[in-house]
């Protein structure tokens, strides 16, 4: 006998399958739909601050995260010709006395490898890539490449940045560019000697723009590495595209020599152009709704983007909890009411990129509770 409501979920990343985790548990049944035809370990780095980890914990995957990611000590902000310290936030122990789980980071694969194995084995269905959904036809209908359909009694959109659903729903999104690119690189923490590599450090520049962000992966045994620079010229906007690593060191050649002997052991480089994207005021048309950079793609200077995804997650099976298609259309709009207020100011406060460049207070970000925020 059928229980619960039937999801179809566009979109196996980090979003779309705490999406099916969470939805699980409150009794939905859930089918994942992932453009890739096999989960490769692609990508690098997800900074979870201590907001998406009581997330995950709730999940049931925090144990397992736990063993592979690092946990950075502190938060630094320096400056990058002389290496002043302005501002330093304990993160570790502290911050998971002061917001009850601490910030972990952790190479991507191995966050999507703990979630695909929340999910049983028939839940994800690999080489479905969306071209469209049909929000209004009953059922709503999603159409993938090659001419195969499928129905449910709601459509998830959590297939990224470059979303299908949003396009079907509300039309093709108008990026403007930055003016700036991204590079990405991990290096072995054995190839660097420096010290602080056990917190998140981010040096910022002689302009806001250029910036270079280090911080801990892989239990520790690894670095990553991102910086980013004022370029015109460079319009792809993709993680995965390789960069050159000549031009990298000598974008930021006169930063401090710590930044050098980190920039020195990089042998190999992604790049990607970086766009910005005004916040939506509605995530949902009939019976299809987007999250996570589907619904509110953002630059990475506040390293919250996944994290949203993971609370838009939670917050979205929490409203779906004993709903039925009789009373689907008030349970997204609620989702909406909880998460659209949010997701602006911290896509806006990335955009603004000057989070806790002096001292601050992180709580707004960092104390975050999906779990029990209240849901009018």
């Amino acid at each position: 006998m059928k229980t619960g409501l039937e999801l179809a979920i566009c979109g196996g990343g980090i979003g779309g399958l705490c999406a099916a985790i969470a939805c699980g548990q409150v009794g939905h049944q859930v089918r994942v739909y992932e453009q890739a035809k096999a989960f490769r370990r692609i990508g690098a780095d997800v900074n979870l601050t201590p907001n998406a980890v009581k997330c995950l914990d709730g999940l049931g995957v925090g144990g397992i995260i736990r063993e592979t990611a690092a946990r950075p000590t502190h938060r630094l902000s320096r400056t990058w010709d002389t290496g002043e310290v302005t501002s330093k936030l304990a993160m570790g122990n502290d911050a998971e006395e002061r917001y009850g789980a601490p910030q972990l980071t952790i190479h991507r694969g191995d966050l999507l490898q703990a979630l695909e194995q929340q999910l049983p084995s028939d839940v994800i269905h690999l080489d479905h890539g969306v071209e469209s959904v049909d929000s209004q036809s009953t059922p709503p209908l999603i159409r993938f490449e090659r001419d195969r359909t499928t129905t449910a009694d709601l459509l998830v959109g959590g297939d990224g940045i470059h979303s299908a659903v949003r396009r079907s729903l509300f039309g093709a999104d108008q990026p403007e560019f930055t003016g700036l690119v991204s590079y990405r690189a991990v290096v072995p923490r054995s190839a660097i000697d420096v010290p602080n590599l056990d917190a998140f450090t981010k040096w910022w520049g002689p302009s806001p723009d250029i910036q270079v962000v280090v911080f801990p992966l892989t239990r520790g045994e690894e670095v990553f590495i991102f910086a980013t620079t004022p370029q015109q010229g460079w319009t792809e906007e993709s993680w995965t595209m390789p960069g050159d690593v000549e031009e990298l060191r000598a974008v930021y050649q006169d930063f401090h020599p710590e930044v050098q002997a980190l920039l020195g052991a990089v042998e190999s480089v992604t790049k990607s152009a970086l766009y910005v994207r005004e916040p939506m005021s509605a995530w949902h048309r009939g019976a299809a709704v987007v999250l996570g950079d589907a619904a509110h793609p953002m630059v990475p200077f506040m390293a919250q983007g996944a994290c949203m995804a993971i609370e838009d997650a939670v917050v979205l099976a929490r409203c779906l909890e004993s709903v039925s298609t009789t009373d689907l259309a008030p349970a997204l709009q609620r989702f909406e009411r909880a998460r659209l207020e949010r997701t602006a100011n911290v896509q806006r406060g990335s955009r603004a990129n000057d989070w806790l460049k002096q001292a601050g207070n992180a709580d707004w970000v960092y104390g975050y509770d999906a779990w029990n925020v209240a849901l009018d």
